[in-house]
């Protein structure tokens, strides 16, 4: 672990049973009258807009524009609508509300009506912004990205054939808002990969290169409630209680994460979404265990410390110090199970029915051109991603 480390999370963080009620205050906070909603079609029909619309009207602001087509995989052309929207309805600030998608989106959206112009194209890479944009507000209803704490956004440039990234620490929300209420609509499966992509985030920024103890302990209590509160949710999808644990712990796994970088387990989720189109979630859950064990002889250490977390004091303390790396990783895979025979989330590529064996020597090949490789503790060439793959194929 390096000695030098840098640590950034400036996004304030309004967390709780009615959480919601208090964004009228931060919007009139930061001069905002007139915010447009940006969500997709599936959180409308939710309801999870009318709890934000009412206690919104009950401040006297009401939604300037509502913008419900975002699709799964967002697109400069999408973004370049909303832009249209904002402007003709004069709104003055943004409020995402959705998963991974709508919140990317949204932040995008932000960087064109901020910054002027159609092309958002020309504002990609790192570094290009220089100013703070538009009042922005990010209420997530999935509890795995944590992109209502992280600095980046991906939309695709579909006549280009590419992901465009967007990096700059002024796309970060002036706030995020953690409201029980509106995760607990998700489905099982849905539950089941979000909760795993922030079991993979905390496991990825606890044991890659970059790790530093301010991430650790962000990490560290992210896994501790995935591990106390995933099966109560899935066991009564309407406890609020575990609902909010989880979904703090997502919080928590991105600012974790969004510090210290991610591995080989997110360089190979992003190439089989890229070539299968599966979701991001699922990638991640598909590919955990697997990575691990190629890591193991370089993370033994911080990866058997995660025993404590997953497991709790007394199977650690049970556990030999020299076999906790290998019963973490058991621990991951008992929990993959437990997940199948709930509601068959995937165990492996096979199980996916979405991935083909010719198409495991293309996503290794992508995965080694993915920024997330170079966080890896152990590196990884063509040979190693492909054998890594085709163990993750079942």
């Amino acid at each position: 672990m390096s000695r030098y480390y840098e640590f950034f999370c400036p996004v304030k963080v309004i967390a709780g049973q009615a959480a919601l009620e208090h964004l009228p205050y931060e919007l009139t906070g930061l001069g905002a009258s007139k915010p447009m909603i940006i969500t997709d079609k599936g959180v409308r029909a939710a309801g999870l807009l009318d709890p934000v619309i009412s206690a919104c009207e009950e401040s006297q602001i009401s939604m300037a524009a509502i913008y419900d087509d975002v699709p799964p995989d967002s697109s400069v052309e999408v973004v370049r609508d909303i832009a249209r929207l904002y402007r003709e309805q004069d709104c003055d600030a943004l409020i995402a509300i959705g998963g991974g998608s709508s919140i990317d989106t949204a932040k995008a959206v932000n960087i064109l009506v901020s910054e002027g112009g159609d092309d958002i194209a020309a504002y990609s890479g790192a570094g290009v912004l220089t100013r703070p944009l538009r009042p922005f507000f990010v209420i997530p209803t999935t509890a795995g990205t944590g992109s209502e704490v992280t600095s980046v956004a991906v939309i695709a440039d579909k006549a280009r054939g590419m992901k465009l990234p967007f990096t700059s620490s002024f796309l970060l929300p002036n706030a995020a808002i953690i409201d029980p209420r509106m995760t607990l609509t998700l489905p099982p499966h849905i539950t089941a990969a979000t909760a795993m992509d922030a079991l993979t985030h905390a496991t990825e920024a606890f044991t890659c290169m970059a790790k530093n103890p301010l991430s650790d302990a962000y990490a560290t209590a992210a896994i501790r409630k995935i591990a106390g509160s995933l099966m109560p949710v899935m066991e009564n999808p309407g406890d609020t209680e575990h609902r909010l644990e989880l979904a703090e712990a997502s919080t928590m796994a991105g600012i974790a994460f969004s510090n210290s970088m991610v591995g080989l387990v997110h360089a190979l989720g992003h190439a089989t979404g890229a070539i299968c189109h599966l979701p991001h979630g699922l990638c991640m859950s598909l590919y955990l265990p697997y990575v691990l064990e190629y890591n193991i002889e370089h993370i033994r250490e911080p990866l058997g410390e995660l025993l404590l977390h997953l497991e709790g004091p007394q199977v650690w303390a049970a556990t030999p110090a020299s076999q906790r790396a290998e019963a973490t990783i058991s621990a991951i895979r008992h929990m993959r199970d437990e997940l199948w025979r709930r509601c068959e989330l995937p165990r492996t590529l096979k199980e996916s029915r979405k991935v083909t064996e010719d198409q495991l020597e293309p996503i290794a090949r992508l995965a080694l051109d993915d920024g997330a490789i170079m966080f890896n503790p152990r590196e990884a060439d063509y040979d190693d991603a492909l054998a890594v793959v085709r163990r993750a194929w079942g």
